[in-house]
């Protein structure tokens, strides 16, 4: 057997990444080619490694992030009241792992989409599932999904998503089906999976920004039983960007 029908035969059971690397040493004069264990050690792990990123690209491409935004991106300072060291304690996505939720707050363009989509990002390439919804996504979805009978599978298919982002919280009005499709997502992942909020209200104004004080004490008390929360501040991010 040549090497362009191993290739073919690579390429048939979808081995891309092994594919890519055997070609790629098979091009080497012969004195620089592995020897036969090194071979499939290298091509193993090119394989391994295509399939990570193939992952991680439709991860990210499913989550409908706002921003292609990396932590890396994210600007520290005590000015904006973050340091590197809050940042690298969510690097390695153990929030998600152990059910916290984080809840981002500060003025209008003080960056809490964008650190929150940061977050995402972070967290499809740890190859978790993210779903991003701003305010006005969630609530068409939720009116939507009832109104054609989908609100269970819209319920089902969050549950099993291991970090969902919420932003613009306190942008939209809630009314009564709202407030109760919340504190059923919340309900659902709670002590299971995380969530992150975004929203330009300080913590203390979402108990009167939900405006039912039984459901918003149960939304709540689900939020606030293990979190993390970041308060920005600064001037807007945006004015900065368009000087």
């Amino acid at each position: 057997m040549n090497t362009e029908q191993t290739l073919q035969q690579l390429k048939t059971l979808k081995l891309h990444g092994m594919a890519t690397t055997y070609k790629a040493i098979a091009d080497l004069p012969t004195h620089q080619q592995p020897e036969a264990h090194l071979l499939v050690a290298q091509i193993t792990e090119s394989e391994m490694q295509h399939r990570q990123d193939v992952k991680m690209k439709f991860l990210i491409r499913i989550s409908k992030l706002r921003y292609d935004a990396t932590l890396e991106q994210i600007i520290c300072s005590e000015k904006r009241n973050l340091t590197k060291e809050q940042i690298s304690r969510f690097a390695d996505c153990s929030f998600i792992r152990k059910a916290e939720n984080i809840l981002i707050t500060g003025a209008t363009g003080a960056g809490k989409s964008y650190l929150a989509c940061a977050l995402g990002h972070q967290a499809c390439c740890m190859g978790y599932k993210v779903a991003y919804l701003n305010m006005n996504r969630f609530t068409e979805r939720i009116q939507l999904s009832k109104l054609d009978g989908t609100f269970t599978k819209l319920l089902n298919y969050l549950q099993k998503t291991e970090l969902v982002i919420l932003d613009d919280f306190g942008l939209i009005p809630f009314d009564q089906n709202l407030r109760l499709a919340l504190l059923q997502i919340l309900e659902d992942r709670y002590n299971k999976n995380a969530i992150i909020i975004a929203s330009q209200l300080p913590i203390k104004n979402w108990y009167d920004y939900l405006n039912d004080p039984t459901i918003a004490d149960a939304i709540l008390d689900r939020l606030m039983a293990k979190n993390h929360r970041i308060e920005l501040k600064g001037d807007s991010l945006r004015k900065k960007s368009t000087n």
